[in-house]
């Protein structure tokens, strides 16, 4: 449906698998803060039925990615970790444009690029882990964030018209790529 404009270089995943236990908390974190932000939306969006269910569906899916990754951890002996602030998401979430309509706008297309890095980057993390139940999960996350990154732009086209859309995408997808090209690479999704 999109692309991004900034591919994650190697190096990148170097530093995950360098790190894979701290890589595994950050993404347990992540997981869990994807499931609050879909309650979020619903709460803020209810009269937007589409939208309502989607985000009802997308909440528990985030949650048992959450209890997967867990199980991941606890299968190596580490501790669910605390969860850290988020510089890039944070950086995302700057981008924001205030007036109810346009906010909406912003908040489902920053989700779908948001989705669209983690399906690259936990396709990276996919392609570089040997066989087993590792690899195996983290080929399922990686299409299951793709599925995510074409849901909140289709529900942007559900609500606004599909050319305002696109323009924006476009406006926040260069602004991501300078976001991602300036992050320092560690055992961290962003």
């Amino acid at each position: 449906m999109f692309e991004l404009k900034y591919l994650t270089p190697s190096a990148w995943t170097d530093a995950v698998l360098a790190d894979f236990d701290t890589f595994l908390q950050d993404h347990a974190a992540a997981e869990k803060k994807a499931s609050g932000m879909a309650l979020s939306m619903l709460s803020h969006y209810p009269d937007r039925r589409k939208l309502v269910k989607a985000m009802t569906d997308l909440a528990l899916e985030e949650l048992i990615h959450f209890k997967q990754v867990l199980k991941l951890l606890l299968d190596r002996d580490v501790n669910l970790g605390d969860d850290k602030k988020d510089t890039y998401v944070k950086q995302l979430r700057a981008l924001f444009r205030n007036g109810s309509e346009v906010f909406l706008m912003d908040r489902l297309l920053v989700a779908g690029v948001i989705e669209a890095r983690g399906h690259e980057r936990f396709s990276l993390v996919a392609e570089a882990l040997p066989q087993g139940k590792e690899k195996e999960f983290y080929v399922a996350i990686a299409k299951s964030e793709e599925k995510h990154k074409n849901l909140f732009v289709e529900l942007a086209y559900e609500y606004f018209p599909k050319e305002t859309v696109d323009e924006r995408l476009e406006e926040i997808l260069i602004a991501e790529a300078e976001i991602c090209a300036k992050l320092p690479f560690r055992a961290a999704l962003h």
